[in-house]
């Protein structure tokens, strides 16, 4: 029997869950379907939120052909491959092939290089899928020719719904008496993991119970079977983001030891040492800050000799940064400050630039007092002088708060020498 998750996959956009952004009844992919003409594309999300479904039911929607291609065993000779089946296809007036590539973030440069051709003359339509930043792992050329579709995590009502779907309707599952007491557990486990989530439904309906009895999972039922039914690290998804987050977490609760452990897991596991280092920049940005600014350094030094030396040696070098960030101060000053911000540009929408502050390239634009009045921090005393840098709306607003650690003190006391008590520092 296929697993549950494959026998729930929806067929239709009307079946699919989530996304509503990118295929409802408005949304921009929605509309390029329904026209028949899409681009190619790539598709950024979280692991099982439907990527892959979603491919596939637009090629079913097109009735175009479907290629699969997965960048974890598949390489350039694979590609070529499909692409002169493709060009085949194209001879016989079949409709344009789809290539659909799952983790794309996975293939080198020279792979993703051997698709840009048949990307260009329109040879296939690529459909690529990644749970990584497109702009980090997918080349400037193959990016540019294609759109990205950024998938958001399901809600929780989504995912309540989708195994309240597959009790009713899949075949197996509506012949048992199954209630679902507690939904927590099940959530907390799968993490917001479409697929995950219907796996752990499929192992708690395994459960023994007495005929005539109804099978009610709880909260408990589910820790307790979950914890005997752990599987080894898996790259590919199963434990890789909970590593990960436990990894990072460690780092952030200034805790080597523990920091040190996951990423020997994430290590031994086989992971990718480049997406070890780029989360520890992230880190090194987002939990130490300011308050050691060296830690940026160190992460960003860490990823460039790690990728250069490759492992083992690599190791080393991630486990010094790792202790590193672990023992360093923390601060997410400047984190808060850069949410703050634009949750003000959201809430304030588009204010006009104060008129000192403007470029002034043009007679009119000086003629119109375009940097009229604009004090060069250099003529003064200290390199500093005070004067307004925001809008007339947001005049006094701060933004930015140092956090009581050393490094964040001295700025703090220089930012109440300059500002005095328009910042109110």
């Amino acid at each position: 029997m296929r697993p549950l998750a494959e026998r729930m996959r929806p067929t239709t956009l009307d079946a699919y869950i989530g996304q509503q952004h990118l295929v409802g009844p408005e949304a921009v992919l929605r509309q390029a379907i329904e026209s028949g003409h899409i681009p190619s594309f790539i598709l950024w999300g979280p692991p099982g939120v439907g990527k892959t479904t979603l491919a596939s039911i637009i090629a079913a929607r097109l009735d175009r052909p479907f290629h699969t291609l997965s960048a974890i065993n598949s390489g350039v000779k694979d590609i070529r491959e499909t692409i002169q089946k493709a060009e085949k296809q194209r001879f016989f007036d079949r409709p344009n092939p789809i290539l659909f590539i799952d983790e794309i973030h996975r293939f080198s440069k020279s792979q993703q290089d051997a698709l840009l051709g048949a990307v260009e003359r329109g040879t296939i339509t690529l459909i690529g899928a990644t749970t990584e930043n497109p702009s980090f792992e997918v080349i400037p050329a193959l990016l540019s020719r294609c759109q990205v579709y950024t998938l958001e995590p399901l809600e929780i009502d989504d995912l309540k719904g989708l195994v309240q779907r597959a009790l009713k309707e899949d075949d197996y599952l509506k012949k048992r008496d199954i209630a679902v007491q507690d939904y927590d557990a099940m959530l907390r486990f799968s993490g917001g993991d479409a697929r995950k989530l219907l796996n752990i439904l499929e192992l708690m309906a395994t459960a023994p119970v007495e005929e005539g009895e109804t099978l009610s999972i709880t909260n408990e039922m589910v820790s307790l079977r979950i914890q005997q039914n752990l599987t080894r690290y898996d790259k590919s998804g199963e434990q890789h983001y909970d590593i990960a987050s436990a990894f990072i977490k460690s780092i952030r609760g200034s805790d080597p030891n523990a920091a040190v452990y996951w990423l020997a897991r994430m290590i031994e596991g086989g992971e990718d040492i480049k997406f070890i280092a780029r989360r520890m920049i992230i880190s090194a940005a987002e939990d130490v800050g300011l308050a050691n600014p060296n830690a940026l350094l160190m992460a960003q030094t860490a990823f460039e000799a790690a990728v250069a030396v490759g492992l083992p040696e690599a190791r080393i070098i991630l486990s010094q940064a790792t202790v590193y960030l672990a023992t360093s101060p923390k601060s997410n000053a400047t984190y808060k400050a850069i949410n703050e911000a634009q949750a003000t540009v959201r809430q304030t929408g588009n204010l006009p630039v104060p008129l000192h502050l403007r470029n002034a390239p043009t007679k009119l634009m000086k003629e119109l007092d375009y940097g009229k009045d604009y004090k060069y921090a250099h003529d003064f005393p200290g390199n500093f002088v005070a004067q307004p840098h925001l809008p007339d709306e947001l005049s006094g607003k701060k933004l930015y708060t140092p956090q009581d650690n050393p490094t964040e003190r001295k700025i703090a006391d220089r930012l109440r020498q300059w500002w005095k008590g328009i910042y109110k520092y």
